[in-house]
Order: structure tokens, then sequence, then C-alpha cells
């Protein structure tokens, strides 16, 4: 769909005549939710059943954090419903699921030259379902709660209708609507509140709702995830079907791949051998002949021109830093403030990152009647579906998508080349096929976390932070994913300049007086995409350290330093003193072993206080992490714990490794075990506070990644002898 000349009449100034003409457009859309006999549809967002189970579709891909059970609560708290008989199932792919709020938080508002209205509704009609950006709560409490509501006024009134008395006078408890002593199950009203006339206004958390809000219940996907009968996509069996190894050519410019087919057609088990244009796979009876077969193909890629190399990666990024960069914020004469005494500056760099989720890229396909049935986990499935009929030469109508649970992701589900090399594969044998990437496979052909150079600058005088200057070099990140992930007229259309994506987290939140942030764009011979937390994992980490060295040089308190310049952040002030308060902060002071660090990201704020030690043999130790979290208003205070504590460790593991460099085109290393990832007995001690607060809720899914490296590189800095680091991960040689 494209804004031109001969469907929307521009005029009246910025986006005026866009809005009256975009608003002519029909736009009702009608629930496809599927029943089956017995079931009451309510919306697109619940069913009541005869039995009384009351079942919540749930737009959103569930990769651990946690939203099949958050989404069902709230609309089980706005119901009255038993939660014993709540269950949920994937939402259909449909226009009322459209997630701008995740398009808007995962590429940091750049689209927002496009009235918003437009854009909410252009990513309706396009069907934008993304997980993303931290944004399941905020964007789809309000819809689930309003269509819950619903539902209780209506069966309210059709038990009133049978008492003989005002529906509003009736209450929903446990499962019932009841009146005094008179109660009836929600099983016996689901049909008969169907013809009855939905109030205006809904009466939103009255009528004896909001019993669940706040607490913490159980999580539902757990009690299969523990006992293994949950089912992912690599557990999938159907009859007929081909287990799918593949192996891909290394980065660059693939002309060929030679291969041994004759070789692998004679490993017993061995189906066939499919050829892609930068991969090539090798179907079997399992997966593990498959991997053989892939062995004895032997495949060898021709590239033309350079192959990727850490070096050549290097190299671009100090070029980048060295030429014209775009500005991002600027506040006050920098150039003036930083003239004088007190001057300082620092180089830091961050490695290319990974994934390493524990699923790696798996995708179900069948071919039947001229059709594609797809078994995905993916956090796009309507962007999968697209790419997947392409991929398959047929129409996106005529390609079924059922969005699977996910064994991590941490964003790679954002992607859907397996998706497409499943479709591909499946149309060639003309049976379904189950294609697993293997370990290997997954970390050289990652969508990686950019990335960066940055050169810092900034004046210290009277005690007081006088000037910053931070000049970044890094990929356009956000441009790339938006164009893998949103349609192309929107792109084209509503795209700022500049990359707000790859400059994510860049402009502290702290009062400076002058203040400037440039992003240096640089092209890279890797894709680059969407990594827990994002760029902010970077930009947090440069941020956070330099405003250490700069407390250092003022002689002042580093936390005592960052709260008298957060005056117009007071949420994140009062997560530093509460971090501080529970971690028994010392002061900073040298051989104190402690470190915080602050950072506000997708609505919601968090404090984190770092104690480390050294062992024996000189290796930092992360002793313990305080992390104080101010998330707004809360459903399940138990899944927000969870996602902090996850977050934590992920940002523990961004520290210490969770980075590749490139070879001759391929990253290395390539398994989890040399990637120095952090095990059990490398966790420390952690303590997470939650903030109680009436504010809307914010995304917490990432929001604890961004401060964890910086919290610890200053805690080290204070142990003497130990090295500022300036690098992430710490162990990224020069």
């Amino acid at each position: 769909m494209e804004l031109n000349r001969r469907n929307i009449l521009i005029g009246g100034g910025a986006g005026a005549g866009l809005l009256v003409a975009w608003g002519l457009w029909p736009r009702a859309y009608v629930p496809d939710l599927a029943t089956e006999p017995g079931e009451q549809a309510f919306g697109a967002w619940l069913k009541i059943g005869r039995d009384g189970i009351v079942t919540v579709a749930v737009p959103q891909a569930e990769h651990g954090q946690g939203i099949a059970t958050t989404l069902a609560q709230v609309v089980a708290d706005e119901l009255g419903a038993d939660w014993r008989t709540v269950a949920v199932e994937s939402a259909p792919l449909g226009p009322l699921y459209a997630n701008s709020v995740g398009v808007d938080s995962l590429f940091e508002g750049a689209f927002d030259r496009l009235p918003e209205a437009v854009r909410a509704e252009w990513l309706r009609r396009a069907m934008v379902m993304l997980t993303a950006g931290s944004s399941s709560i905020r964007m789809f409490e309000a819809p689930a709660r309003a269509a819950a509501a619903t539902a209780r006024a209506l069966m309210a009134q059709a038990a009133a209708r049978r008492w003989g008395v005002a529906w509003t006078a009736c209450e929903a408890k446990q499962g019932f609507i009841t009146h005094g002593a008179q109660r009836l199950r929600f099983a016996e009203l689901a049909e008969a509140a169907a013809g009855e006339t939905v109030p205006e206004p809904l009466p939103l958390g009255s009528g004896g709702a909001g019993a669940l809000a706040g607490r913490d219940l159980p999580r539902l996907d757990s009690p299969a995830k523990v006992d293994g009968s949950a089912n992912f996509t690599a557990d999938i069996r159907l009859p007929d079907m081909v287990h799918v190894a593949v192996r891909h050519a290394p980065w660059g410019r693939t002309r060929s791949i030679a291969i041994d087919r004759a070789a692998a057609m004679r490993v017993q088990g061995v189906v066939d051998v499919v050829e892609g244009d930068d991969w090539v796979a090798v179907a079997a009876a399992s997966w593990w002949i498959a991997q053989k077969g892939l062995d004895a193909l032997a495949p060898r890629a021709v590239t033309e021109g350079p192959i990727p190399t850490t070096a050549d990666m290097a190299r671009a990024l100090d070029a980048a830093l060295a030429g014209k960069g775009h500005s991002v914020a600027s506040q006050g004469d920098v150039e003036a403030a930083l003239e004088g005494g007190g001057r300082i500056a620092a180089r830091y760099r961050i490695g290319v990152g990974v994934h390493a989720a524990i699923e790696s890229r798996a995708a179900v396909a069948a071919w039947r009647d001229g059709g594609l049935e797809l078994w995905l986990p993916t956090q796009a499935p309507v962007r999968a579906r697209e790419i997947a009929a392409r991929a398959a030469g047929i129409a996106p109508d005529r390609v079924i998508v059922h969005p699977m649970p996910i064994g991590g992701s941490f964003g790679i589900a954002l992607e859907s080349e397996a998706a497409a090399q499943a479709a591909v594969i499946a149309v060639r044998l003309k049976r379904p096929v189950n294609l697993l990437w293997s370990r290997t496979e997954d970390l050289r052909r990652d969508a990686y976390r950019a990335p960066m150079r940055a050169e810092m600058t900034a004046r210290v005088a009277g005690g007081r932070l006088l000037a910053w200057r931070a000049r970044v070099a890094a990929p356009d990140t956000g441009r790339d994913l938006a164009g893998r992930l949103m349609p192309g007229g929107f792109v084209r259309a509503g795209m700022a300049r500049g990359d707000a994506y790859a400059m994510g987290g860049a402009v502290p939140p702290y009062a400076i007086p002058a203040l400037a942030v440039d992003h240096h764009a640089v092209e890279l011979p890797i894709p680059t995409g969407h990594v827990r937390g994002g760029a902010h994992v970077g930009h947090g980490f440069v941020t956070e350290s330099f405003l250490d060295e700069c407390a250092q040089a003022a002689g002042a308190d580093p936390l005592a330093w960052r709260m008298t310049m957060l005056g117009e952040a007071p949420r994140l002030a009062r997560c530093l003193s509460t971090a501080a308060s529970l971690g028994g902060w010392e002061g900073g002071r040298a051989g104190s072993g402690q470190g915080v660090a602050a950072h506000a990201f997708r609505g919601s704020f968090v404090a984190v206080m770092a104690e480390v030690h050294r062992d024996a043999a000189g290796r930092p130790i992360v002793d313990r992490l305080v992390a104080a979290v101010d998330a707004g208003r809360i459903v399940n205070p138990d899944i927000v714990r969870q996602q902090i504590e996850g977050g934590l460790i992920f940002g523990l593991a961004a520290w210490r490794g969770g980075a590749v460099g490139f070879v001759q085109g391929l990253a290395e290393p390539a398994r989890l075990g040399a990637l120095n990832l952090p095990r059990l007995a490398d966790t420390p001690d952690i303590t997470v506070e939650l903030i109680r607060s009436d504010e809307a809720p914010g995304g917490v899914s990432e929001l604890a990644v961004p401060p964890v490296a910086p919290a610890i590189a200053n805690a080290l800095a204070t142990l003497p002898g130990f090295p500022r680091i300036r690098s992430l991960p710490m162990e990224l040689s020069a």
C-alpha cells in the first residue's frame, strides 16, 4: 500500500489533508476468532465455552516473557473469571492485532513524521503483527480489557433478565454472575449474552472485577515446559515428513556453491539435496542423517569481492568516525563549553553480538493442494507468511501460518529466513519438511547486534559536568530491519532521515548544559538486527561508563553526581536511590568494588548496583547485582521480576562474552560453549525491587539489560590496579 496522489489527498499543511482523506477509507474490521461447537466468542479477544473454560486469544509470540499469562490475567481480571478455568490460544492473523506501539518502540519513533492516526491505520491495514519493543501490555491491555468488560456486561444483562433485576446491580465473581444469593455460571450465560446490547459507556473495572490485578498468578505455560509436554517447532511430526539440515555460504557475494551431490545421495537415509542462492540443504529420514549428508556434500562457496573480516569492519567503523556525522541531539554551544580546563576524552568499542537463543532457527512446512502450511517460531507471523509465499511462488492467502512457542529468541524470531527455506524445500519435495538449523549455522547466520565505536568528550569544572559530546559510528540497523519487517511504502513514506534505532539510548537522561550526539553511519558486510536491548545495550554502556569517568575526574560520588542531574527525571532518580539503599552503597570509594548505572527505556526506569571483587588469579568476579525498577502499573509482579532477573543475566552475558569475530566471512566462535556465557556458578546474588507506581505500564522484557555492563565496569574501576573497561564484551581485543 503506497501513499501517492492517486489514493491520498495531500494538502492543508503538515498532514491535515492527509488525515481527512485517510479517514474516508472504509475501515471496519470484523473479528475472526474461530470457535468450536459450544463456544461463544466475544470480540477478538476471548471465548467462553459451555464447559466454563475462558479462552483468551494472544496475538503476541510467547518466547519466555510471559505474555500468554499476563494478557490472560488482564482478561480474567476484568471479566471476573476463575483463574483455574482460563486457557490461551494463538490469535489468528488479522488487522485487529496490529501492533503500532511495538513498531514505534522498536524503531524508536522513526516513523513519527506520519500522523499517529495514519500510522496506526496503515499498520492495521497491512496487518503488521509484531512481538517487539516490550510493547505487549502497552498495546493490548486496553482492547483486551474492553472485550472482557463487554462480555461481563452482556452476561450480567442476560442474568438480570432471568432474575428480573437491574443488570448494574449484578457482579462477576470467580466465574459467576451474582446478585445477592443468586448466581449463574458464565457457561450458562454466554450463549444468551451474545444477543444482548453492548452498554455505553463500558463498565471498566466495576461489577466485581479487579480481584486478579497485581497478583503473582502462576504462569500458564510453565507446567508443560517443566514436564516436557510443550511442543516447539522441532517437535512437530507429520505423515511422510522428512528432516532437513542446511549449510550456508560465508558472508559475501556468493556466485555459486560447488557440491558433491552423488556423495550425499549415497548416505543411507538421504532423500534429496536442495540448493538455494547461498545455501544448500539435505533432506533425510532424520536430522542426524541429514547432517551426515551435508558433510558428504562438502559444499564450497565461490564468492565475488571481499569477504568480511573483523579487522576490515574495525577499519570501516574508525573511518566512519573520521567522517561527517548526522546530528541526533544538540543543546547549547558544545564547542564553546568544551573550551578550557577539565576536558576528558575516551574511546569505546562494542563488539558484534549474537542472539544465542536456546532454540536454533526452525520451520515446518507442508505443501498441500497448491498451498503451504507453516509451523514457525515467529515474532512477525504476517511478514513470515509473505516471505514464505514469495519463496514458494504463491499468493500469501495460500499460506497458513501456525505461530509456535519460541525457545528464547531475544529478537531472532523477527527474521524469516528459515521460513523461506522451508517453503522452497517443501515445494520442491512435495512432502512435509522439518527444517532445523544447527547451532553452528544459527551463530554464523545471525542478524547480529551491530558493532559500534564511540568517541566521547566532556568537560568537568567546579564539580559540574558542563559539556558532553558523543560521536558514534554504527550501521543503519533500523533502516535495514524496517526493510525486512515493514511494508515498503510505509518505510519510504514515513521513515525519518537518520536512524533512530541505531542511536536508541544514546542521549543521556541527565541535565547537561551543552550536549551534542552525532551518528556516523557505516556500511558493513554483515546483516544487523535486533538483539534483546537493541542499541541501548551499547549506548547505555558508553554513557554510564563515561559518566563515571567524569565523576571520578570531578572527585565526586558517582551516585550523588548522577542525582544532581536528574531533577527532571524523578522516577529514574528514585530507582538509583533505591538500588543504592538496598545494596549498601559506600560512596563509590576506591577499593569498594561497587558501581552503579541507570537507564530509561520503553517507558520504564531501572538502576543497577553491582558489587565485584578479584579472585586469587586476578579475575573479576561479580558478587551481587541489585536492581530497582519503576515499570509503572504492574499486572503480574512475579513475571516482571522474572524478566528483570533474566535481563540482568543477559546483560551479564553481554559483559562477559556473547560476541563473535569474523574469519573469511564466517563468524567465530560458532558454539555456545565458546561464547563465555555465564553459567550457574557465575551467577551473582540478585535482588530486584519493584517500585510501586500508578503510572501507565512500561516495557520490562529488555529493561534490565543496558545498565548491567556499565555497573560492573564502574565497580571494577574502583579496584586497585584494575584498568577502566571501555569495550563490550570485556574480553574484546583491539
